[in-house]
């Protein structure tokens, strides 16, 4: 018996291979039909290789900011500089200081109160010095000014006491030298002027007369 509908026998029109609606065809009594299913799209997004490309890339910079910060804390510029000198891009540099900075593991105003509290107990510096330290470790502005207002008021407490323990190492010299030089050592500590005038007079009066 003949199709009930359509000229070609494969289901399609005759001009331009257009698929129709189901097409019944009748053997006998029993009918057959066949339905069009469109071939599936791919899924969007990045291909395979780029999505590999992406997660080595990840891996890359991760372990290197990683060893990084084993080493010591840096904070986010500091780690910002280092991504880029091992050449990575910018974008993924930023992506990873932003992630770093997530979890807590760049986090300048907690570097810049460590830093604060460790070298003034270890080098005794004063708070010139210590805001330099800070800047050089290209500190946020703000976290700066947070770590030293933590600081007290002792400043020329601190700088008698390193006065005083410097002192008798000077006791060879005659009095203006050993003034002069214990002065030169606590402005190099970053201690003001007028701190270091007052903490090196006293330092010397309570040494007694035992400098030439």
């Amino acid at each position: 018996m003949a199709p009930a509908v359509g000229p070609g026998d494969d289901g399609t029109s005759a001009r331009g291979g257009e698929h129709l609606a189901p097409v019944t065809y009748l053997f006998g009594a029993q009918p057959r039909t066949e339905q069009y299913v469109p071939e599936p799209e791919s899924a969007p997004g990045h291909s395979d290789r780029e999505r590999r490309s992406s997660k080595g890339e990840f891996d890359r910079i991760s372990n290197v900011s990683m060893y990084a910060l084993a080493r010591r804390g840096m904070s986010s510029r500091e780690m910002r500089d280092y991504l880029v000198s091992r050449e990575f891009d910018a974008e993924s540099v930023d992506e990873e200081v932003a992630r770093l900075e997530g979890v807590g593991l760049l986090d300048d105003e907690s570097l810049a109160e460590t830093l604060v509290r460790t070298l003034r107990e270890r080098k005794g510096l004063g708070k010139q010095a210590l805001t330099a330290e800070l800047r050089r470790r290209h500190l946020d502005v703000v976290a700066i000014e947070v770590a030293m207002s933590s600081l007290g008021d002792d400043e020329l407490e601190r700088a008698i006491v390193m006065a005083e323990k410097r002192a008798p190492q000077l006791r060879s010299l005659d009095a203006e030298t050993a003034k002069r030089r214990l002065g030169a050592f606590l402005m190099r500590k970053g201690y003001s002027g007028s701190v270091v005038s007052a903490a090196v007079s006293r330092a010397l009066a309570s040494s007694g007369p035992t400098f030439r």
